[in-house]
This record gives C-alpha cells, sequence and structure tokens, in this order.
C-alpha cells in the first residue's frame, strides 16, 4: 500500500516497502557498477530516492565509501558553502505526561527535578542567550496539556521576541514542541516561529509503540503525519529526525528519507532540516540498554549519505555529540550547530548540580560559543548568525526554490559575514574576533557579484560604527 502521496501515516511509512528496500540494497551492495552510477549521478545535486540511498549506505567497498564522502561534501559546498548556522536550545519546561523509555522526562521518573519557567525566568534565559550571541533558538518543552499548554508556548515566543538587551535579539525562534492540531499549528505560525521541529524518534511502528507506551505520543499515526499538519496550517518550513539507536539505523535512515518524499510529493516542499541526533545518556537512562546504538563511523556514512540523497535540506548536530565527532560530520553534510548548549530548563543562569539535575540528555560538547565559533574559524568556517530568509519571507517553496537553483548563497553568503561582523564585535573575545575579521576579509573576495560585495563591504564598515541588523 506504499503512497507517498497519502495523508496515512502507515502509507507514506509503509512497513513492507522498508523492509523491501532493504533486501534490495543487500542483494546489490557488491554490485559495485551501480553503485558508482549512482554516486555519479548524484552529483547533479538533484537526489537519490530512499532505495537507491539505502544501497548507498549498505556498500562497504572503501574506494566507494572514500567517493561518497567527496560527493557528499561537494554537494554541501554547492548548496551551502563554508557557512555553518549557530543555534541553541531553550528548555522551557520538562513536566511531561508521556511515557518514552529513552527520555528522562517520562512520567514515571520521580526523581528527576520538574521544572517550568516563568515569563520573567524566560526572560532572564534570553538574555543570558543574547549576551553570548545568539540570534535563533529551538525552544523545547515536555507534553502536558496542564503545565505547558499552547499558551504557555504562545506567550514565551512573544516574550522572547520582545527581549532587546544591548545589541542582542533573537531574530528566530523554531519550535520544537509535541505534535498537535492544525488550529494549533496556524496560532504557532501567527506567533512568527521559523521551523517546527518535531523528531519521530523511530520510524518502525512495532517498536515506536514498544518505546512510546503511555501518553498522548504513544500514537503513532497522530504523531507522524504531525508535520502533515502543520503544514497544512501554513508552516512551510518543518524540521524532521530520528533518534538513531532506538532502531535500526538501517530501518530509520530509509523511513526519514521516505518522510521526505512525502513531503514533497504531497506539498512540494521537504523538509527544511533533518536532525541526526543519537541515544545518549541521561539522568536514569543508560545506552546500554539501547543495543542498536549506532558507532562512529557508520553515523559518518549515514550523515554523507542524507546529504547526497536530501541535498537541498540542512542538517542540524547537537551537543549530544563530541567536538571530534561533529568536526567530521561538518566536512560530509551538517551545515546547522548548537553552541554553549544548557539542556537543562533555566541552565543559561543558574548551573545545576548533578542532584538537581533537569536536563534532558547528558551534553558531550561543553565548550562556550566563543570556543566553538573560534574552533569553526580555524577550520575555514564561517559561523553564520543570519535570520535574513524567514525575515523576508524566504520560506518554504520560495526558499527551496533558490537553493536548489544555487541562487541562495548570493544572500546567504554576505549574510552570514554581516552577522559574523555583529558576533565579532559584541561578543567575542579578541583571539576570536582577529580570527573573523581575517575570515571575512578573505571571504569578501568569494561574493561574485560586484555590487553585493560593494554593499556587504558597506554595511561591515557600518556595524563597525554601531549599527546592527543589515540583511540581503
Amino acid at each position: 500500500m506504499y503512497d507517498p502521496k497519502s495523508e496515512h501515516a502507515t502509507e507514506f511509512i509503509d512497513h513492507q516497502e522498508i523492509l523491501d528496500t532493504l533486501e534490495y540494497a543487500r542483494k546489490n551492495k557488491d554490485n559495485l557498477e551501480l553503485v558508482e552510477s549512482l554516486i555519479e549521478r548524484a552529483k547533479d545535486c538533484k537526489g537519490l530516492s530512499h532505495r537507491e540511498a539505502a544501497l548507498l549506505l549498505e556498500c562497504d567497498d572503501p574506494r566507494l565509501v572514500e567517493k561518497m564522502y567527496h560527493t557528499a561534501k561537494e554537494i554541501k559546498q554547492k548548496f551551502y558553502g563554508n557557512r555553518i548556522v549557530m543555534f541553541a536550545p531553550l528548555y522551557l519546561s520538562n513536566y511531561c505526561i508521556n511515557g518514552c523509555v529513552y527520555c528522562p522526562y517520562h512520567a514515571k521518573n520521580k526523581h528527576i527535578r520538574r521544572k517550568k519557567l516563568t515569563q520573567e525566568e524566560i526572560r532572564q534565559e534570553v538574555i543570558a542567550l543574547q549576551d553570548m550571541g545568539h540570534k535563533r533558538l529551538a525552544l523545547e518543552t515536555g507534553e502536558d496539556p496542564v503545565n505547558n499548554p499552547i499558551e504557555y508556548v504562545l506567550e514565551s515566543i512573544k516574550t522572547i521576541y520582545s527581549i532587546k538587551h544591548k545589541n542582542g535579539a533573537i531574530r528566530r525562534v523554531n519550535v520544537n514542541i509535541a505534535a498537535t492540531t492544525v488550529e494549533n499549528y496556524r496560532r504557532l505560525k501567527e506567533a512568527g516561529i521559523g521551523t517546527y521541529i518535531l523528531f519521530q524518534e523511530t520510524y518502525n511502528k512495532e517498536s515506536y509503540e514498544a518505546l512510546h507506551p503511555t501518553g498522548p505520543k504513544s500514537d503513532y499515526a497522530y504523531h507522524t503525519e504531525a508535520m502533515d499538519r502543520a503544514m497544512e496550517a501554513g508552516i512551510d518550513d518543518v524540521g524532521c529526525g530520528v533518534l538513531f539507536g532506538l532502531e535500526t539505523y538501517r530501518y530509520d535512515f530509509v523511513g526519514i528519507l521516505m518522510h521526505a518524499e512525502h513531503l514533497e510529493a504531497r506539498f512540494g516542499v521537504g523538509p527544511h532540516t533533518i536532525s541526526v541526533p543519537r541515544i545518549c545518556p541521561a539522568d536514569d537512562i543508560d545506552t546500554a540498554d539501547f543495543s542498536n546504538a549506532v558507532p562512529d563511523e557508520t553515523f559518518q556514512k549515514i550523515v554523507a549519505v542524507i546529504r547526497i540523497a536530501v541535498p537541498y535540506t540542512g542538517m542540524i548536530i547537537s551537543t549530544r555529540e563530541s567536538q571530534k565527532c561533529r568536526e567530521k560530520v561538518l566536512d560530509l553534510g551538517v551545515s546547522q550547530i548548537s553552541g554553549g548548549s544548557r539542556t537543562s530548563v533555566g541552565g543559561y543562569v543558574e548551573e545545576e548540580t548533578v542532584d538537581e539535575n533537569s536536563a534532558q540528555f547528558d551534553v558531550s560538547d561543553r565548550r562556550t560559543l566563543d570556543q566553538v565559533v573560534s574552533w569553526l574559524l580555524d577550520l575555514g568556517y564561517i559561523p553564520s548568525f543570519c535570520t535574513a530568509c524567514y525575515r523576508e519571507g524566504r520560506t518554504g517553496d520560495r526558499f527551496m526554490s533558490l537553493v536548489k537553483s544555487g541562487q541562495i548563497a548570493n544572500c546567504c553568503h554576505p549574510n552570514a559575514l554581516m552577522t559574523l561582523k555583529e558576533y565579532l564585535e559584541d561578543y567575542a573575545c579578541p583571539e576570536t574576533k582577529e580570527k573573523g575579521i581575517r575570515v571575512i576579509e578573505r571571504e569578501l573576495q568569494n561574493i561574485t557579484r560586484e555590487k553585493t560585495r560593494e554593499i556587504c563591504r558597506k554595511n561591515l564598515a557600518e556595524i563597525e560604527n554601531g549599527k546592527r541588523d543589515f540583511r540581503f
């Protein structure tokens, strides 16, 4: 019954189609001529089907794996250049009524500290984030209609956008909250959210139901069809993700690509972002309890093949991963990372003790935002705090058409330089500022349009003189 245009979860994520795809990949993994032809075709940057991508993932020929990595790097360079978008999560509340067995927020966890931020506490958290230099946030809450109703989320968004501290401002609020109704998605759209983000966790229905034994999240179809409702409500930028390690990585790899194909088929716009978190320790969660944990080499290959298969989508990696792992996958396809993150409620203002832990997961990369920015500059990247596309109405099919044509770089590259300049002037330590200025001077020469380059140079001078918020 596989139908990518269907409105029903079990038809656009068809279990038998995934099994058939995995069998196809196993049978053809040693057909090196076929694999090589797919890699060659992928260089046109039009992507691959879920079945073709599964074959690439299954192939373990060292020469062809290296060729996949090289192709992934080329595709990323074409669409995203050397820009890396920066963001931070903001946890509003960890009250939750679900029974998810992999998350410490689950309702039966009686020793985690439950906490919900007041609007004044949100204000203090946002000021702390602004003082780091962040311009883009991802809101996170547990699912609890009493403690975290949609009205609370909407009020929190309004509070966040209202705060202007020194030169700080949050210019884009992405929202990662539980699946909800079309009407509530309309309200989120009206509140001015950027991307609506929701992780599927796993696309295997049987595993999903075992991992979510109680609570509203246990409804597989309602959860899996959430992106459809969000897009029906007018939210045209949505972000998908799975939690690798809950189910076999091959199954969920195929599932997330099928989900992307479904959104393209039904709405003409695939996911704005795909996130690739892996299961990690947290409070009463032990990764040893999950037998499908994904090793680093496999994880890197997953990132590379997703980049090849869905070249237009942004790819996100969080501070769950170590500096070493993040460095590798940045090269292979990741285009957005968090920096200076706290995964506890109120964690930006107050450091918690182990006994007071309210974090959703342990952070591996504990560096400050400035240290992450400095590291990216050393690696040759442009740390970007740009939010221009969302604010200029370049979202959904308008954004995707610019990305697929390669024209988006005409906006993104100079915008990245100008927002980096803001960061350097307002927040960077002297060493980071010096590095960043050198990178900006170098990258100005890579702006191909002379008029754009001159406007960018003029705006950079204005930023140095105290003005802010220029954008193409």
